[in-house]
Order: structure tokens, then sequence, then C-alpha cells
């Protein structure tokens, strides 16, 4: 026998389902390089399901793919059981591109490798690639990264090219990024290799965007493209041109920012 369901409940059912689809929570996590701590990890694993989903480890912007996921995989093992899924390796073929689209599609999370920010835009040049990522963010599956796989995530993503010896944003090559962080551009190993010249000249050239400078052992945890978290061992430091006078946020362990409101969360 056929089940007949109301009109107004049936209605509602399925706006229920595309709200749900539409504005599921993003969760993006950017870890600034070096040692990926413990507390990293777990938030990494819980964002991503939990010991029984899988986790797929992107390593195109390396050159020592196997290395790279082995080195990652020893970390994760060490606080989870978490599976971990090896993307295929760039160049993709058509074989290896449905692969990996597969794979994507499988996933409760993304994990992005350090090594070259500028080997995952050149994948990412395949349009389809691109929009599949993005889907996947916006509904609702964790995105994280280290190192390069940080300098991805925001919307100008620096490449790592220019003159960083002066203050001056028009000298730092930068290129289009995944585009998940709108709001800020992304700087990684920000304290440990003293690259306050490239953030802040971008942030004078382009000050309605935030500068976030992610340090090595650290990482900020970004839930909705919104509220920044500061999570691992070291400091994150904000710059904020669009003030007068410019202004400037150390944020340690615990310590959150709102990146529309462009404040700390307790209102200093």
């Amino acid at each position: 026998m056929m089940l007949r369901i109301p009109k107004l409940l049936l209605i509602g059912l399925i706006c229920a389902a595309y709200a749900f689809h539409t504005f599921a929570q993003q969760n993006l996590i950017m870890i600034g390089g070096g040692k990926r701590p413990d507390d990293v990890l777990k938030k990494i694993v819980e964002l991503s399901g939990g010991e029984n989903s899988k986790l797929l480890v992107i390593t195109w912007a390396t050159n020592a793919p196997a290395e790279s996921f082995e080195a990652f995989k020893q970390d994760i093992e060490k606080v989870s059981k978490i599976t971990l899924v090896k993307a295929p390796m760039r160049p993709l073929n058509e074989q290896t591109k449905l692969e990996f689209l597969q794979y994507l599609k499988d996933a409760k999370g993304i994990f992005f490798t350090g090594g070259d920010q500028n080997r995952v835009m050149e994948v990412l040049q395949d349009e389809t690639l691109l929009k599949a990522l993005q889907e996947k963010y916006n509904g609702g599956t964790l995105f994280s990264g280290t190192s390069a796989g940080t300098a991805i995530m925001s919307e100008i993503m620096i490449t790592g090219e220019g003159d960083f010896t002066v203050i001056d944003g028009k000298k730092v090559q930068t290129r289009k990024g995944m585009g998940f962080i709108k709001e800020a551009i992304v700087d990684q190993h920000f304290v440990k290799r003293s690259r306050h010249n490239r953030l802040l000249g971008l942030v004078l050239q382009y000050p309605k965007l935030l500068g976030i400078g992610i340090d090595e052992d650290t990482a900020v945890w970004v839930k909705d493209n919104r509220i920044g978290e500061v999570l691992g061992n070291s400091q994150v430091i904000i710059f904020d041109a669009a003030r007068e006078p410019m202004k400037f946020y150390l944020l340690k362990k615990g310590e959150k920012f709102d990146l529309r409101k462009r404040k700390k969360i307790d209102g200093k």
C-alpha cells in the first residue's frame, strides 16, 4: 500500500532537507606548518566524524607524496584509528580524476599536506575538481591542511615568490586560492620564518581583508567562515589595516576572533 504524505508536510520535509544541505556548518583547520600537535589532530578526527570515518589525504603540494602521506599517518595514528585514504598523485588523468572524485564523495574530512601551494592550484585549474572541492566544503565536510595546505585556503593565495625585504604588497606574488576564507589572507610558518613583511604589505594593499599569520605547531579552526579559534602551541597574529591606526592582535591557544566583526570574541 502506498503511503500518502500530506502536501504541507512534504513541502516542509523538502525545505528542511534543502536548508540542511545549504546551511551545513563549515569547518576549516589551518596549521601553520611544523609539528602537528595532538589537540589539532584530535579536532581534525572529531570534525571528520570520528574513528569510523574516512579522512582523504591530498599530497599534491609535494614531490614526495609517499613520504608526506606516511608522516601524516604516523602523526594521526598516535591519537586515532580513523581510516586514511590516499588521493591519487598528480598529474591526474581521466581515470585517476574519476577515482579522486569518488574518494572525495565518500570522505568525511579532507587534509592537504605541505610542500608548494602552487602545485595544488595547478591541479585545480581543472574547474571540475575545484568546484567539487568547494561544494564538499560548503556541504559541511571538514577541510584542513598544513603549510602549503593552509596557504591554498584563502581567496588570495601567497605563492611564496616576491621581494619580502620591504613592506610592499605589490612585490608579493599572489594567485587565486580555493576561496574558503574570503575575509582574510592567510600566511604560515609566520613567527618562525619572520614573514611579517609580506603579509603586512598585502593587508595595506587590500585593507578590507584581514591578515592571519599562523605560526608553526599552531592552527586556526574557523567555524562557519567566521569564528576563528587558536589551537596548538604557539601564536596567531592578525593584522587589521582597515582601522586607523592599524590594529594588531596576538592570539594564543583557546582565544577566539570574529572575522566579520574584526575583533576578539571578548571584545578586547
